[in-house]
């Protein structure tokens, strides 16, 4: 039988970049670099940070349809063979393209597309607790990548101020990025503890 595609290992490849994430951060703290180059280094943070959450949910999609394809058979109605590739099971997550965050409520929707409500998956994404970190991650990272009206009105939004400089100067005040990724991080850890594999 060939090997299932394991969540366990996927939360821990994730956890591993968010620590070599905080220490990139931490390092370019110590440089002595202008609150400007600071503010920028956090930016790049949020994009890799949430990188690295899109391949954990995509490792934790695929790793649900390859573990148990009736997952998905039961999503679609199609009856699907019982083991499909990991290849195969990726490719019925992305259609051959990226996949993309679109928030907490954009991440409960395409996980509904393939595993039933009462999956571990599914319950833990959809827990409160975790409702402001995923938010806070897709909306931060859109603005330090886009820097768009659009993008700092969703930012503001999901982080609830009135007035934001830049996504990067917002993380890096109260050191709210370590307390986003230690967010991310246990729901990292709750999704390895429910996983079979």
């Amino acid at each position: 039988m060939a090997r299932k595609k394991s969540v366990k290992r996927a939360a821990e490849v994730f956890k591993d970049r968010t620590q070599r994430i905080l220490s990139f951060v931490a390092e370019a703290e110590r440089a002595n670099l202008s609150d400007q180059a600071v503010s920028w280094v956090h930016e790049a943070a949020l994009i890799k940070a949430s990188v690295a959450f899109e391949k954990l949910m995509l490792a934790c999609l695929v790793s649900a349809i390859n573990n148990d394809a009736r997952t998905i058979s039961g999503r679609t109605s199609i009856a699907f063979p019982r083991h499909l590739s990991e290849p195969v099971c990726e490719f019925l997550v992305t259609g051959g393209g990226f996949f993309d965050l679109q928030g907490r409520s954009g991440l409960i929707k395409e996980i509904k597309k393939f595993v039933p409500e009462d999956h571990y998956l599914a319950k833990t994404v959809k827990e409160k607790r975790f409702t402001d970190a995923l938010d806070q991650l897709v909306a931060l990272r859109n603005f330090a990548a886009h820097d768009s009206p659009q993008s700092k009105t969703k930012a503001r939004e999901a982080t609830g101020m009135r007035r934001m400089e830049s996504a990067g100067a917002w993380v890096k005040c109260r050191r709210r990025l370590p307390k986003l990724i230690a967010k991310l991080d246990t729901l990292a850890d709750e999704l390895a503890t429910a996983a079979p594999y």
